[in-house]
């Protein structure tokens, strides 16, 4: 693979389009939103350079990066891409919309990849003339630091393009593992998921406070760092929305999500990116 597109500057989709730019590889980042590809801009030019001063890439490997990434506001600059992952909101409907754009777009070799924690690709792929290059290749924050990516497959993905999106993940410096079935939440996520909803549960009905449930956690289990502060830390709504999501495909009610999740979401405390979630950022004290 020589060009690649990641669609959506937020920050996965900035991170990911960093790490591919990173490792050599031509990379188009889009995002119809201005201020997102400024955001973007930014968080790259930052990052490279706390690099050099820390003597992690050289000013030589900065400028090949920076000359390696081109953000485009519009979709079109991902036309000739050989792979496109796709990093915008966790929900279908937008998702969908974008992958027809795209495949109207795009020759019929370009594989279509979605960073979705949650929604399979199958579902993705049924939106397209290319069902059989339609695939999840998750990503986890922060991408650029984070090795492990998820490969989730369906039936009609053959392993000639199996290989090639693994060899992609190691070209960049990731591990892959593959999902050979869909299963929603895929494996990370779902151990994630029912480790979270029970400190949420302990935390909401006030068993404990998040600094004791998380201090449990770490000391206890040996996790580096504890399900309420690794919640802020991904995004309350990443989680919110990827389960009801969940629960709306299958209506099993233990993926519902807790009752305190929903009112973290709707009032929009949705952890470090927002200034509030189970912490206060700024002065760092718990809610």
């Amino acid at each position: 693979m020589e060009k690649i597109a990641v669609i959506g500057a937020g920050a996965m989709g900035r991170q990911i389009a960093l790490q591919c730019a990173l490792s050599g590889l031509k990379t188009v980042l889009n995002d119809s939103r201005k201020e997102s590809l400024e955001q973007a801009a930014d968080f790259v030019r930052e990052h490279l350079d706390k690099r050099v001063a820390k003597g992690r890439i050289s000013s030589e490997q900065r400028a090949t990066a920076l000359g390696n990434l081109d953000l485009a506001p519009d979709l079109a600059a991902a036309a000739d891409a050989d792979l496109i992952i796709e990093a915008i909101v966790e929900k279908f409907e937008p998702k969908a919309e974008l992958f027809r754009t795209l495949d109207r777009l795009c020759p019929p070799q370009t594989i279509f990849g979605t960073n979705s924690s949650n929604i399979r690709g199958s579902r993705l792929a049924g939106v397209t003339a290319r069902p059989q290059r339609v695939l999840n290749i998750h990503f986890f924050n922060p991408a650029l630091v984070m090795e492990l990516v998820e490969v989730v497959v369906h039936p009609a993905v053959p392993a000639e393009i199996i290989e090639e999106v693994l060899a992609f993940c190691r070209s960049i410096g990731k591990t892959p593992v593959v999902l050979r079935k869909e299963i929603p939440g895929f494996i990370v996520n779902r151990i994630f998921r029912a480790l979270t909803r029970e400190a949420v549960s302990l935390y909401e009905e006030g068993y404990a406070s998040a600094e004791d449930i998380d201090l449990a956690v770490t000391k206890g289990l040996g996790h580096p760092m504890g399900p309420l502060r690794l919640l802020d830390t991904t995004g309350i709504d990443v989680s919110y929305l990827a389960r009801m999501d969940e629960y709306e495909e299958t209506s099993v009610e233990s993926a519902k999500p807790n009752r305190l999740l929903k009112e973290m979401y709707e009032r929009g405390e949705w952890g470090k990116k927002s200034g509030k979630g189970f912490y206060i950022y700024g002065d760092d004290k718990a809610k």
